[in-house]
């Protein structure tokens, strides 16, 4: 029996996330780290995409991701399998990386878009005990260009996109949706 095709909607932004086998470890320093972007950097050369939310945690992550040519399967098999090798490289690692394949689905509503990425944004708060007291602090998420309005230091990362989702005019800007992402409502 065949696996179940992924669902690609490509004027939509699709939550991904995997996580290590086992829940294992899989960045584990900062070169990790730029391995994701320089991947990622490679993949939006080819074909461009966009991210508007992202979070590297230790043993998994996050990205709200938009592919309009390539499908969100060819675009993370891509990652994941050029991460693993990386991966496996470096750290003289045999056997799976991540638990199962990516995970995976289309956020079609506004709404929706908006509680995924304040999910996202939350991650680091939201550990039993919190890695940072404040979530732009956490150096791999993109909450930081949000509330610290950085420009992102990568083509395919956009903060435009998530603030248009809020249904009033004085409620689509940076400083609404950073208000939205730290409150404690869901």
């Amino acid at each position: 029996m065949g696996r179940k095709k992924r669902v690609w909607v490509p004027e939509a932004y699709h939550h991904i996330y995997s996580r290590g086998n086992n829940r294992q470890v899989i960045f584990r320093d900062e070169i990790d780290v730029a391995e994701v972007f320089r991947l990622l950097t490679m993949i939006h050369e080819k074909s461009p995409i966009s991210i508007s939310a992202f979070c590297l945690m230790t043993n998994h992550y996050h990205f709200l991701l938009k592919s309009e040519k390539l499908s969100i399967s060819d675009v993370m098999s891509t990652f994941n399998k050029r991460y693993t090798d990386y991966y496996n490289r470096k750290y003289e690692h045999i056997g799976h990386l991540y638990q199962q394949r990516f995970n995976s689905s289309p956020v079609l509503y506004p709404q929706d878009l908006l509680y995924v990425s304040r999910y996202i944004h939350r991650n680091p708060i939201s550990t039993k005990e919190p890695l940072v007291k404040r979530m732009e602090d956490y150096p791999y998420s993109s909450y930081q260009y949000y509330k610290k309005t950085i420009i992102p230091p990568f083509p395919f990362i956009t903060t435009q996109d998530l603030p248009t989702n809020f249904t009033s005019p004085s409620e689509k800007s940076l400083t609404h949706y950073c208000e939205y992402v730290e409150s404690e409502d869901e």
